[in-house]
């Protein structure tokens, strides 16, 4: 399991960033519809993304 923070969006990306601050960028389709700048989401070991709560 990964946690990253929603840094920016850029173009159909969503940069994202864990605490080491090394980037990803993740596209903004794979994203739960109300992600948003600044949010947490959660990359389970399967791969679903969701957001913290």
């Amino acid at each position: 399991m990964k946690s990253l923070k929603i840094e920016n969006f850029e173009r159909e990306f969503a940069i994202c960033a864990d605490r080491d601050k090394n980037f990803f960028a993740i596209e903004q389709k794979e994203l739960p519809q109300s992600a948003k700048k600044s949010d947490i989401i959660i990359i389970d070991d399967d791969g679903k993304i969701t957001l913290k709560k």
